[in-house]
């Protein structure tokens, strides 16, 4: 690809995510019909606030697998993050259908979160190299199965839909994790990781109202 195919191409995805309504390859995950139990309107909120901030942590993976798919110049690895963003796709789509049967909405500042993750991404795959680039995608994917492991202990117990999403998101992501170290991620520096986890602790906080 060239320079102008990529760009092109980082803008279309960008778009996608952020204003088209995304499409699932695979179904979504279905819990038991006797583990779901009606939702009061408090539970109702504490699932929509939990959902919303799974779907910008989609809304980032986008971000962050496109720009890193778009500095590499191995077509090895930007098919690997190729298609690791189309399973986050699927992530997206089922977080935001969930979001809509629990009458609740996005975050506003997912535009926000977009070009911050993307900046994130790409400097982390320009300046870092393909082995910085994929010890990124390690531990970003390593805190997000951590966070999505949080949101098991805290949705309402009768919320056997949102449940049964969050476990099949944290399934996948521990399997990036696994993919990004066996193709050669180099392990970040402490401070860096900090750094990660309270930019994302920042992103969740503003993202759980917003």
């Amino acid at each position: 690809m060239t320079t102008t195919d990529r760009v092109l191409s980082a803008a279309d995805s960008a778009l996608r995510t952020l204003f088209a309504q995304p499409r699932a390859a695979r179904p979504t995950p279905l819990a038991s019909a006797s583990a779901e139990m009606p939702l009061s309107e408090p539970e109702k909120r504490v699932s929509g606030a939990l959902m919303r901030v799974n779907h910008v942590g989609e809304v980032c993976a986008q971000a962050l697998y496109t720009a890193q798919a778009m500095t590499t110049n191995d077509p090895v690895l930007r098919q690997h993050l190729d298609a690791a963003a189309r399973e986050e796709t699927d992530h997206l789509a089922w977080t935001r259908q969930r979001l809509d049967e629990l009458g609740d909405r996005p975050s506003l500042l997912n535009p926000l979160w977009y070009a911050g993750a993307f900046g994130i991404g790409w400097l982390a795959g320009r300046v870092g190299g393909d082995k910085l680039s994929l010890g990124f995608v390690v531990e970003t994917e390593r805190q997000v199965e951590a966070h999505l492991a949080s949101h098991m202990n805290r949705l309402p117990a009768g919320d056997a839909a949102s449940r049964a999403i969050v476990a099949q998101m944290k399934e996948d992501e521990a399997n990036h994790a696994r993919e990004a170290a066996a193709a050669g991620g180099t392990p970040l520096p402490a401070p860096v990781r900090g750094l990660m986890r309270l930019a994302a602790k920042v992103m969740t906080t503003t993202a759980h109202r917003i």
